[in-house]
């Protein structure tokens, strides 16, 4: 270092070129996977899986550039569907795996001066009246020597050092509790007959799901009467680095100032497994593969989080002669050819009873004719029913007798057309 050269203007340009080499690359999570901000997180899933399915590699094989932008999607589902990965996020502008939720907190109060959080895990020059729980009195700088060595040179240690000691990971003892954490969703899959889909249906089930602890309330300890022995009931303790005071939260007692111990229920995690019987209604109509959305029955929260949503994923049965499209209802009838060729009103199964069909004259086989709003009542929109769709098989008689033979003989005579006559010029 030069005489001339001031150590704070050196120390800053220092604590600048190592924001830059630890700044991580910023990525627009919400604009890759074309959300708001506000997106909550039924939104996110959606939009991740929809892209999912367009970029995936198995969709898309030896395609690299959506094999990047699966990857892209991923990362960014992975961090935006985790509630506490999401706000480090949200706070700090990227996610890192090594950023203490407290910093990054820390960091958004101080509206991410250089004085708040840095990349990397420690604070800037800046702390005091950022709101940051850190008392600077009685420390001196020169303790740390030059520039060279508040960032950890010979002789020094780094402010990131002394700080990632104390907030880096869930070893330190300053901290603070987990917050709340949104339960997980729960996916069932249920099979149904063909006329339970149909006509509705009400399916009692049982549901192993994750439940608060009811012995703890969620929060994962017990308090007991009295004053913590290690803050001596203030909640926070002092610690020191050198000359350095910091006031964190008291590791023993989590902040509150009463003694507290571990639930021996939970464990510690707030939540226990259950088994909760549920009855489920099926709407009439119910399509195979639809999915029955049942908000707040998923798996509880942890430490004070909401729960989960459960989602009831249906599988509908088939049916021997019946055959069922979206809303609309196949089937297939054989005809005699004397129906076909004269026409005719026949008698036809619908899933409300029988029907008559007129078949016009001189109807094909494979022909198919509708029946409107004979199908599957629509479990989405009232008052909106399929069609009935029959096709035509026509039956040719086995001919014994040589009368019958006689007069189709002259069936054949009277009517001399060859139905293989458009087929030829096509050879």
């Amino acid at each position: 270092m030069r005489a001339s050269e001031p150590a704070g203007e050196i120390l800053s340009e220092e604590q600048s070129d190592e924001s830059k080499e630890l700044m991580p690359a910023t990525k627009d999570y919400y604009g890759i996977l074309g959300i708001k901000k506000t997106a909550s997180g039924e939104e996110i899933r959606k939009a991740f899986r929809k892209l999912a399915r367009k970029y995936h590699p198995d969709v898309n094989p030896g395609d690299k550039k959506a094999e990047e932008k699966f990857k892209e999607i991923s990362e960014a589902n992975d961090v935006l569907s985790d509630p506490k990965k999401r706000k480090i996020y949200d706070q700090v502008g990227f996610y890192s795996d090594n950023i203490d939720p407290a910093t990054a907190a820390a960091y958004a109060a101080g509206g991410g001066r250089p004085g708040g959080y840095a990349p990397g895990g420690g604070f800037g020059e800046g702390s005091r009246g950022q709101g940051v729980p850190f008392d600077f009195s009685g420390f001196d700088f020169s303790d740390l020597g030059g520039a060279g060595q508040a960032r950890g040179g010979p002789g020094g240690s780094s402010f990131r050092d002394i700080f990632s000691g104390i907030f880096g990971g869930r070893g330190g003892a300053g901290v603070a509790d987990e917050g709340p954490e949104e339960g997980s969703d729960l996916e069932y899959q249920v099979n149904v007959g063909f006329w339970q889909a149909i006509r509705g249906a009400e399916l009692r089930l049982n549901i192993a799901r994750q439940d608060v602890c009811s012995n703890c309330h969620g929060t994962g300890y017990l308090e007991s009467p009295g004053v913590c022995p290690e803050c001596k009931g203030a909640g926070q303790v002092t610690q020191t680095s050198g000359r350095m005071k910091f006031n964190v939260p008291c590791p023993r007692c989590g902040g509150t100032g009463h003694p507290r111990t571990v639930c021996n229920v939970c464990r510690g995690e707030g939540v226990v497994n259950r088994t909760d019987p549920l009855t489920v209604r099926i709407k009439p109509g119910t399509r195979d593969g639809q999915r029955i959305r049942l908000a707040g029955k998923g798996n509880a929260g942890a430490h004070g989080g909401p729960p989960g949503d459960l989602y009831i994923i249906v599988r509908a049965g088939e049916h021997p002669v019946f055959r069922r499209e979206g809303d609309d209802i196949h089937i297939t009838v054989p005809v005699t050819s004397t129906e076909a060729a004269l026409g005719a009103k026949i008698e036809v199964p619908t899933i409300d009873g029988r029907t008559q069909l007129k078949v016009p004259p001189g109807t094909q086989s494979g022909q198919r004719l509708r029946l409107r709003e004979k199908g599957v009542p629509s479990a989405t929109k009232d008052g909106v029913r399929g069609d009935q769709i029959v096709e035509i098989k026509i039956i040719v008689p086995k001919v014994h007798d040589e009368r019958s033979k006689e007069i189709l003989r002259e069936l054949a005579r009277l009517n001399p057309e060859d139905p293989r006559a458009e087929i030829w010029p096509k050879v």
